[in-house]
């Protein structure tokens, strides 16, 4: 199967948190999958979108809340399965097929973590790019730094809300676009 390299797809999850560990019986699991097309060519952001994922095995906490804006309910009423939302992600942005990206590892391993607890294909090929190492690397920095403040050092600016999986996605898009204009100046 060959790969497509007309477009990355950058990818950012939003996870159920709490303020400490989690309570008894619960795990970590993805809430939102934020998704940005990058187009290779051009370094335009060709789309933008939130797909709510209904959690099996924790609850939305109060801290999850404050932290992302997304609510129990609001989860409840427009979630779908993550069986569900990886085959959105196959069907709709051929991520099968497509190099993917996201700001750092947690992402992928969180995906590669749900997908073995609950016996889903995962949704990706073997392409993942790890926009926080690359950043670090290329700015010759002497460890990663967070989103913000690389978006920061570019003197660029944050678009949305933080925490908020569609809009970090787009703003991580933003910052690949500009490594990658790098390797063409």
């Amino acid at each position: 199967m060959a790969y497509k390299l007309d477009q990355i797809v950058v990818i950012d999850i939003e996870a159920t948190c709490w303020k400490q560990r989690p309570p008894d019986g619960q795990v970590n699991e993805i809430i939102e999958i934020g998704i940005c097309t990058l187009d290779v060519a051009t370094g335009e952001r060709a789309e933008k979108e939130s797909i709510l994922v209904k959690p099996e095995r924790s609850t939305i906490s109060k801290f999850c809340t404050e932290l992302t804006t997304l609510t129990p309910e609001q989860v409840e009423q427009d979630g779908i399965s993550f069986k569900k939302a990886c085959q959105v992600l196959r069907k709709k942005y051929h991520t099968r097929r497509r190099t993917w990206a996201s700001y750092g590892n947690y992402d992928r391993q969180m995906f590669e973590r749900q997908c073995a607890a609950r016996r889903v294909e995962y949704p990706f090929g073997a392409t993942h790019l790890n926009i926080k190492n690359l950043f670090a690397i290329m700015m010759g920095l002497k460890h990663e730094i967070g989103l913000v403040q690389a978006i920061e050092t570019l003197r660029l600016e944050m678009e949305g809300t933080h925490h908020r999986g569609h809009d970090d996605a787009w703003n991580t898009a933003l910052l690949l676009a500009r490594i990658l204009r790098c390797g063409k100046d």
